[in-house]
């Protein structure tokens, strides 16, 4: 069964072009249907680091943009399970 996650909005003034700018500027109410991996992935994530929902959900945005914008200009991302271990190639589906 999907989750939903909302991000509130609070500001709704000025024009669209000017809503959902980030830092201390307008929101944008967004609705998020979750499938359950990704709703049990969101909890886990909240019970770790403390942060609200909808924190981190921004977050995890904004992370994706930076590994697509890496990706974008011929770069590639690896990670490291373990301080031991290769590196490997994380490839996003």
């Amino acid at each position: 069964m999907a989750s939903s996650a909302v991000i509130e909005d609070t500001r709704r003034d000025g024009p669209p072009a000017e809503r959902g700018h980030g830092g201390n500027g307008p929101l944008e109410r967004v609705t998020v249907n979750l499938i359950a991996r990704a709703s049990r992935a969101l909890q886990r994530l909240v019970d770790t680091t403390g942060d609200s929902k909808t924190v981190t959900i921004n977050k995890a945005i904004q992370i994706y943009d930076y590994l697509e914008e890496i990706e974008a200009n011929g770069g590639e991302i690896s990670v490291r399970e373990t301080k031991d271990s290769d590196p490997r190639l994380l490839k996003i589906f």
